[in-house]
C-alpha cells in the first residue's frame, strides 16, 4: 500500500479510486440574482443566526455543506483552479476550516472546542485591502465604506456558521474529538499560515 492515496474513515482502510486528482469545485455556478461585495458572491446559508446572507431553505445544500465535505480533499491542493466566483468562497472557507481545525486542535473536549471558536470567531475579519487578509488576489478591495460592511459582515456570519457546523463533524455525539477530522489540523491548505 506504499505510495498510494487512502482515507482511514472508521477504522477501516479504503483505497481511493483517483486516476487523477483534481480539486473539487462549488457546484454554485449560476450567478444570477447573487449579491456580490470585494467580488466575492454572497451566497444563501442555511443559518438561523441573523446576518446578511440570504436564507436558503433547510435540507439543501450550502455552500458551506460544500467547504465541509470537500475539504479532506481540497486541503492537500497548493494551487486551486478557480472556475466560478462562488470557488473563492469555497476557498475562503477551506482556509478558515483549516485555521479552525488549528484551534481545536487541542482540545480533548467539545465544551473546550466550543470555546476556541467562539474565540476565534469573535477575533476582527479582516477583508480585501486590509492588513493579514489571506486572499488579496481573490478578491478587489471595497469601493465604498458599505461594501466594506456588508462584506465584513457575512465573512463573519458565514465563518460562524461553518464553525458550528464544523463542531458537529471534529466531535463526535459523546462529545470526544474525532481523529480524521483533528488530524487534518496539521494541513497547510495552499501553504498558508495557520495564525
Amino acid at each position: 500500500m506504499n505510495g498510494f492515496p487512502f482515507s482511514a474513515e472508521s477504522g477501516e482502510i479504503q483505497l481511493l479510486e483517483m486516476i487523477e486528482w483534481q480539486v473539487y469545485h462549488s457546484s454554485f455556478v449560476d450567478e444570477e440574482g447573487i449579491t456580490k461585495a470585494c467580488g466575492c458572491p454572497l451566497l444563501p446559508l442555511k443559518s438561523k443566526k441573523k446576518g446578511p446572507a440570504p436564507v436558503l431553505e433547510q435540507g439543501k445544500t450550502d455552500i458551506i455543506d460544500e467547504a465541509i465535505t470537500f475539504f479532506r480533499a481540497n486541503v492537500f491542493f497548493r494551487n486551486f483552479d478557480i472556475k466560478n466566483p462562488a470557488d473563492k468562497l469555497l476557498i475562503y472557507l477551506t482556509y478558515h476550516i483549516n485555521l479552525s481545525l488549528k484551534r481545536l486542535e487541542g482540545c480533548r473536549t467539545l465544551a473546550e472546542g466550543t470555546k476556541a471558536v467562539i474565540n476565534l470567531g469573535s477575533e476582527n475579519v479582516t477583508i480585501p485591502g486590509e492588513p493579514g487578509f489571506p486572499f488579496t488576489a481573490l478578491f478587489h478591495p471595497p469601493q465604498s465604506q458599505n461594501e466594506a460592511e456588508l462584506l465584513r459582515d457575512y465573512l463573519k456570519h458565514i465563518r460562524e456558521e461553518t464553525s458550528g457546523r464544523l463542531l458537529s463533524v471534529a466531535y463526535r455525539p459523546n462529545g470526544t474529538p474525532n481523529k480524521w477530522w483533528l488530524a487534518f489540523a496539521k494541513r497547510k491548505f495552499m501553504n498558508l499560515p495557520l495564525n
